[in-house]
Order: C-alpha cells, then structure tokens, then sequence
C-alpha cells in the first residue's frame, strides 16, 4: 500500500512539474494577444490627392482579405488582421490629426500608406513618438534619412524611379537605333518632384546625356505653353517629367495642342501619363506616354494574377502603383509578424519586437515577393530596400503596358513617338 502511495505521489510530482515546464516555456497564445490585429490605413482619401489615396486603401482591403483566407498570422494562432481607416485629407494639419485619431482609438500594430510625402513626413513624427510601425507608400528619398526607428519602405525611393526613366530612355533608344544626346528634365515643385529629378540628372549626366532644359513648376500650374516652347526652343531629343495628376494632363493637351512633341516624353515618379485615370482623362492623348512605377501588373504569378483579376472585377482596371505598393506593403507586414511570433512567442506585438523582426527579414519567394517588382524584399537600418527597383508602362493602343525591364515586359515599346514633330 505504501508502495502504491509513493507511485502515485511520484507521478503526481512529475505531472506537476511537467504542467508547470510548459506553462513557462511555452506561452499560451490567448493569454495575451487581441482577438483581432488592428493594421491602420492613412490615406488621403479626399482633396487633390484622393485619386491615389483610395486605390491604396482598396489595394490594402486587398491583402487582409487574401491574408485572412490564407489563414491569418499562423505563429499567433491564425490571428486575422483587422483594418482601421482615417482620412489624411491633403494637408499637414490634417495628416496630423488623422494620425493622432488612428492611434488613440483604435492603437494599432502598425500603419500603411500616407502617399504624399510632406504628409508620411507629419505622420511619421507621431507613429516615431507613440512606437506604432509604418509601412509607408511614399517615395521621397529623405523620409527614410530622418532617423525613423519605426518606418519600412519597400517599395523604390523616386531617385530610382528618376534613374529607371533616363535608363529606360536610353536603353529604348540604342535597340531602336534613334540618336539622343539631349535631354530636358522637368518636375512639380515638390521633394517628390525634387527627388525624381535628381535621380534623373544624375543618371542623364552618366550616360552622356546633355542637360539642355531644366524646370521646377508649381505642382498647381495652369499653364504648361511657355514650358513647352521652351523645351522645343532647346531641341531637347527627349523629356523625362515628374508630375501628379493635374499637371500632367496639362503637359499632355500642351505638347499635342502646340504640336511641339519630341522624340520621346517619359515620366517618372508613377503619378500621371500612362495611370488608366490619365488615359481616362486625356483619351487619344495619352497614346505613347510612359512612367516608372513601384508595381508590375504584369507580373505572371499566381498570387498577382490573382491580385489582378479580383482588383479588376471590383474597380474597373488593374491595380495602380498605389494599389500594388499597400498590397505588398500590407504582405510584407504579415511577414514581420509572422517572425516576431516565431522569435518572440511572448511579445509578439511589442514594436520592438516587431521592429527586430522586420530588420531581419530576407523574403525572396511568397505572397509579398510575387506582387513586388524584383524577387528580394529586405530593408537597412534605414528602412529602405536595398533590392528595390522600378518598371516602367506604357500607353499602347490605349492601354497599360509594361516595356521595361525589357525582359518582363508584356508588350514591346514603341520608340520614338510616331507623332514626334522635331
């Protein structure tokens, strides 16, 4: 009988121990993590802006949905996401207040988009003090030289875009034996506009290029007729234009009013020209215009075909670069959570935590890769990806076309512009 007693007091001892072995070595997911993970959406959704702000908004409902069907954050459990939306309007002041409303109603783990990037600067300022990540969609260069801890930018900065437009230009013009030598740079008057250009004349002067016009405009210009002469009068071979949306349909109706069209017109910063809103807008117009963007439509994998199609259905076009752009934004994020529950268990959430784990990311297959533009995702302690880069599409026949690089391209570029009058 004593036997028996100290057998049952031994394994009552071993279960004991056992019990207590797991409950402090492997934490129990629903002790302390939300039902739900709360992912904010700041988007201009009003104002001059709007146009780019609700295509990252849907492109965002987007990949919450595919993420969600997929499974949620499986190392949590299979926590789904959750999305939370504020409207930055299209000033400073209200991107501020926007940004203060997200985070004290709804404290989210992180947040996506801003666009504009006097505006991602403003917010950026709050998400830095109250250690809520973001994941942002704009792409002047300085954003991610501001000494942000807790802001990730995928997607490429404009000087890239700047570069690809002059490297395209050049490349188009060798295999299709046209002679250029002389460029003119033009740009709204901006830090996007601004950095675009740099990357441009950087890019132009290490090709050879010459640099025969250069212009800062004010982004809410009437009137692009003297800009335009002026560009004739220099005999630029070719254009390459950071606009928005506006101004480049004021470009666009100049260069074919006056009749003063070059060899080439290509833009760069993916706002306007060759965006099915601009072929909207400016209908035959459009015909020929390109621009760099932070998205491929075209790329052939299952999850962007599969990103497409629905985007399609629901919109009436292909996902624009801000669609793209929060679409692998809002992957890219999955990932990082997906690693901080597999490194973390206990604090998955923490923003430090959740910071380590996007430093230490290093994706080159998955959902986020397959809608990216290259095949490697990372970023630097800055924030930036040093594997980033641009495409550029064009206006064939009516249509959205990517060209360039030319071995991703869906459809081969026309180069120089049939109607080019000098």
């Amino acid at each position: 009988m004593s036997k028996h007693i100290c057998l049952k007091t031994f394994f009552g001892i071993v279960i004991i121990f056992l019990i207590s072995f797991f409950l402090f070595n492997f934490p129990v997911f629903s002790a302390n993590l939300p039902d739900k993970i709360v992912v904010g959406c700041l988007e201009p959704l009003t104002g001059a802006h709007a146009v780019f702000g609700i295509e990252g908004k849907v492109g965002m409902e987007f990949a919450i949905k595919h993420i969600n069907e997929a499974g949620g954050i499986k190392s949590l459990g299979g926590i789904p996401l959750q999305l939370v939306v504020e409207d930055v309007g299209e000033d400073a002041m209200s991107a501020r207040l926007a940004t203060e409303s997200i985070i004290s109603k709804h404290r989210p783990v992180a947040v996506l988009g801003l666009y504009i990037s006097r505006l991602t600067t403003v917010a950026s300022e709050i998400t830095e003090r109250e250690k809520v990540i973001m994941v942002a969609d704009a792409l002047v260069d300085d954003i991610t030289e501001l000494g942000r801890q807790y802001l990730f930018r995928p997607a490429p900065k404009a000087s890239m875009q700047g570069r690809s437009a002059v490297e395209y230009v050049i490349e188009a013009a060798d295999k299709s034996g046209v002679k250029v030598e002389t460029i003119a740079i033009l740009n709204e008057d901006s830090s996007f506009g601004r950095s675009n250009a740099i990357g441009a004349v950087q890019a132009a002067l290490d090709n050879g290029l010459t640099i025969v016009y250069q212009k800062e405009y004010p982004y809410d210009i009437t009137d692009a007729s003297s800009i335009v002469h002026g560009i004739a009068t220099a005999k630029a071979d070719v254009v390459v234009h950071c606009p928005y949306f506006m101004d480049a349909i004021i470009f666009a109706q100049a260069f074919k009013e006056l009749n003063l069209i070059p060899k080439y017109i290509a833009g760069m910063g993916a706002c306007g020209y060759s965006d099915p809103e601009s072929i909207e807008a400016l209908g035959e117009v459009a015909e020929y215009f390109s621009n760099t963007c932070s998205y491929n439509p075209a790329k052939d994998t299952p999850q962007n075909r599969k990103f497409v199609e629905e985007y399609t259905v629901q919109v009436g076009h292909i996902p624009t670069e801000g669609a793209g752009m929060n679409y692998y934004g809002m992957w890219f994020l999955k990932e990082a959570l997906e690693l901080s529950g597999e490194l973390y268990p206990e604090d998955p959430l923490n923003p430090d935590n959740l910071r380590s784990a996007f430093l230490q990311l290093d994706l080159t297959s998955g959902p986020a890769v397959d809608t990216y533009p290259t095949n490697h995702i990372a970023v630097d302690v800055k924030g930036d990806n040093p594997h980033a880069g641009a495409i550029i599409y064009q206006v064939i026949n009516g249509q959205t076309k990517v060209v360039w690089p030319f071995e991703d391209a869906e459809a081969e570029f026309v180069f120089p512009r049939p109607d080019a009058t000098y």
